[in-house]
């Protein structure tokens, strides 16, 4: 997703909205954890529909790369949590 913000900026906004990431999963029934794994990469733990998933935020020059690793089972739902990510994303840049 791309940005016009300083890295310091994006950082502090995540950083500052990283509560409510877990009402940006779709359907809103998830545990979402995060932690800071260096000053540009935040992972994310998301436990949602009986399954876990991992997820990094990496903070580039003008991007924000969002990722998640879906399980075998929940690959049918890739679309909608792509634009639920996207749609997300913009919120917590704003």
């Amino acid at each position: 997703m791309p940005h016009s913000l300083s890295k310091e900026e994006v950082r502090r906004r995540l950083d500052e909205k990283q509560d409510s990431i877990t009402g940006f999963v779709p359907g809103g029934m998830a545990d979402v954890e995060t932690s800071w794994a260096s000053e540009d990469r935040m992972v994310m733990t998301i436990r949602a529909m009986g399954q876990e998933m991992n997820g990094n935020v990496d903070i580039e020059d003008g991007a924000v790369v969002f990722t998640v690793d879906l399980p075998m089972a929940l690959s049918f739902v890739e679309p909608m949590i792509q634009g639920a990510i996207e749609q997300s994303g913009r919120k917590l840049l704003a």
